[in-house]
């Protein structure tokens, strides 16, 4: 049986690149997430945007500004939009079901933050049974204290690889 693919794209929302405090290397994930964006319509794979929808002040409350999906990252009429209120994609949001429906046994995964968001999806996909591929380039976060973002998405990287298909 052929394998079905669906591209999963997290949280890639207006807040996440804003200039005023961006996330590590936006500039460079948005062409990274753009051109995913056209290679999965080019292969007709399934596309998902998975919103997160913040709590009262948080920069990507539902309906403000931030919360929007990013401009450049252009909706089709059928691809899917995933409402979520915690890390996990597939926590009280139908994501599964729609996935089922459609076939896909194989989810590539792209978007924000590497370590809260992108890593515990990915993780509950595999745990349902998906293939997952991450994107090496496909994801990023912020500094934390004294982490460098750069060093937790190599971290991401590295610990998922385990698990994971990780592609550049």
């Amino acid at each position: 049986m052929a394998e079905k693919t669906a591209l999963l794209l997290i949280d890639a929302q207006v807040n996440m690149f804003d200039p005023a405090c961006p996330a590590y290397h936006a500039d460079s994930l948005l062409e990274t997430l753009k051109t995913l964006l056209k290679k999965a319509r080019q292969a007709h794979w399934l596309v998902v945007f998975v919103q997160n929808n913040g709590k009262e002040g948080d920069p990507d409350v539902h309906g403000t500004p931030g919360w929007e999906i990013h401009p450049e990252l252009e909706l089709l009429a059928e691809d899917v939009i995933i409402q979520k209120y915690t890390m996990d994609a597939f926590h009280e949001t139908g994501l599964k079901g729609i996935l089922d429906a459609q076939g896909i046994t194989r989810l590539v995964a792209a978007g924000l933050q590497s370590e809260y968001c992108v890593q515990t999806t990915c993780r509950k996909a595999r745990e349902l049974g998906y293939e997952v591929v991450l994107v090496r380039d496909g994801h990023s976060t912020y500094p934390d204290g004294s982490h460098r973002a750069e060093d937790t998405i190599e971290e991401t990287n590295k610990e998922l690889e385990k698990i994971f298909v990780v592609v550049p």
